[in-house]
């Protein structure tokens, strides 16, 4: 038996991981998942367990975990944050992303979706936070000529009358950061150097440094130097072990800080205390073998390793920086025939823009007033410029050709696709993968066994390795420490998909979350809708056939009717009426009939307008005569709509809605991948049949209604086949949902790009194979990011350990350990970085 349950206090990735260990401890319980987004657990049970059994396995009453029956929607506070023993500015807001513009977040996400509000470092890996870019910029303008005048809107300057210009932005928070460790790196460096070059010297015969000042005195001047390096500039590694220690979320700060630690304090302790070592510790002048080399060395490039990430970060985030820059600052307002020109977060719904050539489109619209030739490739990825006329819709970011043309703003701020797309590109980048769950797995035991082979390192080589046993042992232990790289585990992950999402909204595919990525590889059937996702989508009156009546009378009965339908079949008759300036009527109870059609009453006449099934369910009958004309119509590919009048079918309507281009190579495309694509349409058989037959569709279904697809895709799932579809309508909605991916044509409604996990902003079906062809190489990138990770520690661990030595009388310094430490992170990180660059 199977329950759910409502949870409360689950904030992170780590809350899920305790309470799922508790809870399965409990006899009888077989099975636990737990989501903090839905707050609920599922619990798979062999025998019933009570509630307050469960209850008692979280901490009792007192425990901020509280379990309850999921209809009881208690909104109670947890009684205590999971980052209770985290630092107070380390304030954790769990709320959406689209709420948290300007925050901070783990670029591994150790706890999920928690943001921080101040810059710093993750309470349970250490890695630098980074900051989340801020959606929307207000941009203030200045003088040229006089700095000091700074306004928020565009304008002349009241001292000299020159035009003010927009203010260059000021350096990121991200940049600032970058900054501060160059700063650092710079400092380490300097002092570094001379270290590595004093300790170096001892190699060289008759060491010329020895002639300035004996040894003892140079172990000072190491001291000396390394207190800098240690204390300044990489003091922040120290900070982030002992505060990995405290909260017991060890990491790769833990291992440094104790490696290297524990060489410094040596170090100052063989120089102040020499005679407390044994013979096998001091050199021949008596001196203890030091490691402030070791230590300023490490730290230095463990801080370059940092400076490195940090650089490779800004890029990954790139494509957000490049979608807002699409973004233009100000647009020319037409009011009463006057122009002026003003900031675009001033512009209202219903203004009149005129934009220019050359310039960007501000905002979502129409236009009214002239023609142009759109570059839409920064939204669609497509090179190819498109023509606009009137009552084309234009959209944010794109760009003017060479003409001038007036728009109506329809769409502003946050409402624009081209916010919708920095949004949606946002959120996606920080969604975790299904495959992270194996890493996370990996990671939580990663640090206790680097720390105990570290220990069985100094142990073995103490007892069985050659003179000086006990130094051999203690610069092993170190090494093992030191080039152990939880971290290049935990980017594997989050690097490739973020560069991966950011590519794909380049080339106009959207992507909601990281499990679409991993998903979108397994799809073994695409299904696809016909009218407008096959189809254009603008279909077009053809024809209309009247038997008995006025041909103008009957087209206005029904194009009245179809004002009241979203449906882009009611909105090519409203057009095609409209060009015969036909009187349009009074329509009295309208009712649309999802996959058969309408109805409504006109002059206390019943219209009925749809295909054969509104006639069934109406009890109309329809003339042979008619119904011949129909099916031959309907077997050249057209769509025809009965008319009915008081349950009398007085004639049809024929529209025709062209196969887009692209169709036919999609299709074939995906077959060759191996993906089988099925046309799932409301359209009747032989309309259905004769697209089927173009495009070389084996499976199709024709008269879908809604349930009817929802059906066929719970069917497909059933047999363990992994399902995507395809669609641009109200009526897809459900099925989209229900499908493992859901893909929303761009063209659509907002309905169905809300229930899809991928939207493809052209509308195109070639954007399902770029979709298809995004996901496996980004899953093909993570699965090479991750062998290089585990490969990289399996193999770098035993060789810092020295099992190397015993055949080849090879061992690795505890400075190579740290240069490599450094370098595996990094080399993940160029590595997804390589998404940018492929073809789709």
């Amino acid at each position: 038996m199977t329950h759910k349950y409502q949870i409360l206090g689950v904030t992170c990735s780590g809350c899920e991981a305790k309470v799922k260990e508790s809870l399965s401890k409990v006899p009888n319980v077989k099975e636990v998942n737990v989501s903090k987004e839905e707050k609920q657990v599922t619990i798979t049970m062999s025998n019933h367990v009570e509630l307050n059994v469960l209850q008692e396995a979280l901490g009792g009453k007192e425990s901020k975990y509280q379990i309850s029956l999921l209809n009881n929607h208690s909104e109670e506070t947890p009684k205590k944050s999971c980052c209770s023993s985290v630092k107070k500015e380390h304030n954790h807001q769990e709320q959406s992303y689209n709420h948290q513009a300007g925050k901070y977040y783990c670029p591994m996400h150790c706890e999920g979706d928690k943001v921080y509000d101040k810059a710093g470092d993750c309470p349970v890996c250490g890695m630098d936070l980074v900051q989340q870019p801020v959606l929307t910029q207000k941009v203030q303008y200045t003088c040229p000529m006089h700095p000091e005048v700074i306004k928020d809107e565009p304008g002349s300057c009241p001292i000299c009358g020159m035009d003010l210009v927009p203010m260059e932005p000021t350096d990121s928070e991200e940049n600032e950061a970058y900054k501060k460790l160059w700063h650092k790196m710079k400092i380490a460096t300097l002092f570094t150097i001379p270290i590595f070059i004093i300790s170096m010297s001892e190699m060289i015969p008759n060491n010329p440094l020895f002639k300035i000042m004996e040894l003892s005195k140079w172990n000072w001047v190491q001291f000396i130097l390394t207190i800098p390096v240690v204390f300044y500039a990489c003091w922040m590694f120290f900070e982030r072990a002992w505060k990995s220690i405290i909260n017991w979320n060890l990491n790769m700060f833990t291992l440094i800080g104790i490696g290297t630690g524990v060489a410094f304090v040596f170090s100052i302790i063989g120089m102040l205390f020499p005679s407390v070592f044994p013979s096998e510790f001091k050199t021949s002048e008596g001196t203890v073998h030091l490691y402030f080399e070791a230590t300023a060395v490490v730290l230095t490039l463990v801080l370059l390793g940092q400076l490195l990430e940090a650089k490779a970060h800004s890029r990954t985030s790139g494509a957000i920086k490049e979608l807002l820059k699409l973004a233009p600052t100000e647009a020319t307002l037409v009011n009463n025939g006057e122009e002026k020109v003003i900031a675009i977060h001033s512009i209202k719904k219903g203004d009149i823009i005129r934009v220019k050539p050359g310039e960007k489109i501000p905002v979502d619209g129409k236009i009214i007033e002239g023609n142009s030739t759109i570059d839409e490739s920064m939204i669609t990825g497509e090179p190819i410029p498109v023509d606009k006329r009137i009552d084309d819709t234009v959209t944010s970011g794109t760009i003017n050709g060479t003409k001038s043309f007036l728009m109506i703003a329809e769409k502003i701020g946050s409402e624009t696709l081209l916010s919708q797309i920095v949004q949606m590109v946002s959120d996606a980048s920080r969604s975790r993968a299904p495959i992270q769950n194996l890493v996370d797995k990996v990671a939580k035991y990663f640090v206790p066994v680097v720390v105990l082979i570290s220990v069985i390192t100094f142990i073995v080589w103490w007892q069985f390795g050659p003179e000086p046993k006990l130094v051999y042992a203690f610069v092993n232990a170190i090494a093992v420490l030191i080039i152990a790289c939880p971290c290049a585990l935990g980017l594997a992950t989050p690097m490739s998909v973020m560069v991966g999402v950011g590519k794909g909204a380049k080339s106009g595919v959207l992507i909601k979350n990281a499990e679409a990525i991993e998903k979108m590889d397994k799809i073994d059937v695409l299904i696809t809708d016909k009218t407008g996702t096959l189809t254009e989508g603008k279909p077009s009156v053809e024809k209309i056939v009247v038997k008995e009546r006025l041909e103008n009378e009957i087209l206005g009965k029904i194009a009245s009717l179809n004002q009241n339908s979203e449906h882009p079949l009611a909105e090519a008759v409203v057009r095609f009426a409209k060009s015969k300036n036909v009187t349009f009527s009074k329509v009295e109870n309208f009712e649309s009939i999802t996959g058969k059609g309408v109805i409504g009453f006109i002059n206390q006449e019943k219209i009925s307008l749809g295909n054969k099934k509104i006639l069934e369910q109406e009890g109309i009958q329809v003339l042979s005569e008619i119904e011949k004309e129909v099916i031959l119509e309907q077997k050249k590919g057209k769509t025809v709509s009965y008319i009915a009048i008081d349950k009398k079918v007085v004639g049809y309507i024929t529209i025709t809605d062209a196969i887009k281009q692209t169709s036919l190579e999609a299709v074939q495309e995906l077959k060759r991948q191996g993906v089988e694509v099925v046309m799932l349409t409301g359209d009747n058989e032989n309309t259905a049949k004769s697209v089927a037959d173009y495009l070389g569709l084996t499976e199709f279904k024709a008269s879908c209604l809604p349930q009817d697809k929802l059906e066929y895709i719970k069917a497909l799932q059933a047999k363990g086949k992994v399902v995507a579809m395809a669609g641009d309508g109200i009526n897809d909605a459900p099925a989209l949902a229900q499908s493992d991916i859901g893909i929303a044509m761009g063209t659509g409604t907002d309905v169905a790009i809300e229930s899809a996990k991928i939207t493809l902003v052209k509308g195109d079906l070639q954007g399902i194979v770029k979709a298809k062809n995004l996901s496996h190489a980004v899953m093909k990138n993570i699965k090479q990011n991750l062998f290089f990770a585990f490969i990289y520690n399996s193999v770098g661990v035993p060789i810092a350990a020295g099992i190397l030595f015993p055949v080849f009388g090879l061992l690795l310094s505890p400075m190579i350990a740290a240069l490599a430490m450094s370098l595996s992170s990094v080399s993940v990180i160029a590595n997804a970085l390589r998404l940018r660059t492929i073809k789709i």
